[in-house]
C-alpha cells in the first residue's frame, strides 16, 4: 500500500462592512507560496455529481481594469493549455489559442 499524501491550499478574505473583498491572500505551503497577496482569484471545482462546475470568483475592489483584462487574457491561455493536457484535443486547443489572439488584440493586450 503506498503512502497518501496530504497538501492544503489556502485562501484568505478580507471583506469591506459590504462584503466587498478588500483584501485576498493565499497559502501553498508545498509550493513555497505564504500568505502572498492577490488582486483576484478564480477558482473552479467539478461536482462529479451534478455534472456542474462551481466557482469562486473574487477580485479586490482596488484591482485596475487593465491589470482585469490582463488576468483574463492569461487565465484563457492557460486554460487552453490545461485542456490541452487533460484531452490531448489538439484541434481544439488551436481553436481555444486561437480565441486567446483574438481576445488579445480587441483588447489592445499585444504589442
Amino acid at each position: 500500500m503506498s503512502k497518501t499524501i496530504t497538501s492544503k491550499i489556502e485562501l484568505q478574505v478580507e471583506l469591506d462592512e459590504n462584503r466587498v473583498p478588500e483584501k485576498l491572500n493565499w497559502s501553498a505551503e508545498d509550493g513555497g507560496i505564504k500568505n502572498e497577496e492577490a488582486k483576484a482569484i478564480m477558482l473552479s471545482v467539478w461536482d462529479s455529481k451534478a455534472q456542474e462546475t462551481l466557482k469562486i470568483d473574487l477580485w479586490t475592489k482596488d484591482m485596475p481594469v487593465d491589470e482585469m483584462k490582463q488576468f483574463f487574457h492569461q487565465t484563457l491561455v492557460t486554460m487552453s493549455d490545461t485542456f490541452l493536457r487533460a484531452t490531448q484535443d489538439e484541434k481544439m486547443t488551436a481553436t481555444m489559442r486561437d480565441f486567446c489572439d483574438y481576445f488579445a488584440e480587441k483588447l489592445e493586450l499585444k504589442k
